[in-house]
């Protein structure tokens, strides 16, 4: 499967890049605004392609040819509405347009309730609820998966997800929440759902196949 990321440069994007790059049945595609960022996109393993989320315009290249997208992309609160929003969208748009079948959103815990969240993150999440209602809204074969706080702690192949999960631990570390975007392509139990996502003691691939039970 060849696969576009969308924020391939991002902290999360990069673990997704690699992994994807180590498995035999998928092409990584890392799209990025910078040209600073095409050798660090190549090391992993990625091909690099130049592309801007809040230019809609640069993207059909980027996706052409593609089977898939992982939106991994973040304004790190900068801009939330141009590309947390708006990129989204505009990914979402040049998903259909160029006949990218499927489609993975990275993004939030909360975003359907931001009211539950400290008032800083309130605007972030709300963008991001909008993207994630904008893609489940559209044509695609669509995940959206919503990880609790990311950390920089090793990964542990092991998480817990659903719809509503108890929030004593809610933080994931950014290389299972990418791992988890990784394995969500392929794995057909989360076509069309949206859950959240934790570390937890169940392996990555069982967790997710689990979904419709």
């Amino acid at each position: 499967m060849r696969v576009l990321v969308a924020g391939a440069h991002g902290q999360v994007g990069r673990h997704v890049v690699r992994l994807l790059a180590e498995h035999e049945d998928h092409e990584p595609v890392g799209l990025v605004r910078k040209q600073e960022y095409v050798d660090d996109v190549a090391s992993w393993g990625g091909e690099p392609v130049r592309g801007d989320v809040t230019d809609r315009e640069s993207l059909d290249s980027a996706f052409a040819d593609c089977d898939a997208v992982v939106f991994a992309a973040g304004s790190s609160g900068e801009d939330v509405w141009g590309v947390d929003r708006d990129g989204a969208m505009a990914c979402v748009d040049a998903a259909e347009a160029t006949d990218t079948e499927r489609f993975v959103m990275l993004s939030a815990m909360n975003a359907d309730q931001p009211q539950e969240s400290p008032e800083a993150l309130r605007e972030y999440l709300r963008a991001k609820a909008a993207a994630d209602d904008y893609l489940r809204e559209s044509e695609l074969t669509y995940t959206v998966v919503r990880p609790g706080a990311l950390s920089d702690d090793p990964g542990t192949g092991r998480i817990r997800v659903g719809a509503d999960l108890d929030r004593d631990d809610a933080t994931i570390p950014r290389e299972d929440t990418a791992a988890t975007l990784v394995e969500t392509l392929t794995v057909e139990e989360t076509n069309g759902t949206t859950f959240e996502l934790l570390r937890g003691d169940t392996a990555i691939e069982t967790a997710l196949r689990g979904l419709d039970s």
